[in-house]
């Protein structure tokens, strides 16, 4: 059991950053589009804590393994910072929807989750959490689970980079960059 994608490339001094935030195809995506020329390193999409040791995708559709479908990338802090990174991952997903993204993706391994890897980690991601709170979902609560990275699973190869190998593969209509705050009936808007 690993914390860290055994496949995952990272040089010395680059940081680990682990999320959840609905299908990883989509997650992964939208982060190389946006931090891939700008201090993303690398990522793999995978199964994040949960209960089953290597759990198969099938077992964790079925919602009972309690594993997320994460995004685990390595960053070079000198480009990008943790809190840059966090502040995307709230604005790129709805973190105020229980276990859910846009109309397909529902259950657990489909929640919103932080993953973190260090109590300082921890600290700058809750800071972060109260600004966007604040200043985009002042009238939603968001629920996004935040909790120690116990473990990380690679998902199978063909789940790796799907969407630049399948552009007409499906992406969750939740992902992408919110602008401005959430209102109430209408989604926010994008860039």
């Amino acid at each position: 059991m690993s914390q860290i994608s055994p496949t995952l490339k990272a040089n010395e001094g680059n940081q680990i950053f682990t999320v959840a935030a609905g299908c990883f195809w989509g997650t992964e995506n939208i982060y190389r589009k946006h931090f891939g020329n700008r201090g993303l390193v690398d990522g793999k999409v995978g199964y994040a804590n949960g209960v089953v040791a290597n759990p198969s995708y099938v077992e964790v559709c079925k919602g009972t393994t309690n594993h997320a479908e994460a995004l685990q990338i390595s960053y070079d802090p000198e480009l990008v910072s943790l809190k840059e990174l966090v502040k995307f991952f709230y604005l790129m997903h709805d973190p105020t929807t229980l276990n859910a993204q846009g109309p397909k993706n529902r259950g657990t391994q489909y929640r919103s989750a932080i993953f973190y890897s260090s109590a300082k980690d921890a600290v700058q991601i809750n800071e972060v959490e109260a600004e966007v709170q604040a200043e985009y979902y002042p009238n939603h609560s968001i629920v996004t689970v935040k909790e120690p990275l116990e473990q990380f699973w690679d998902a199978e190869d063909y789940h790796q980079l799907y969407l630049l190998k399948n552009p007409e593969g499906y992406a969750c209509p939740s992902h992408y960059l919110r602008t401005s705050p959430k209102v109430e009936g209408s989604p926010t808007t994008s860039a």
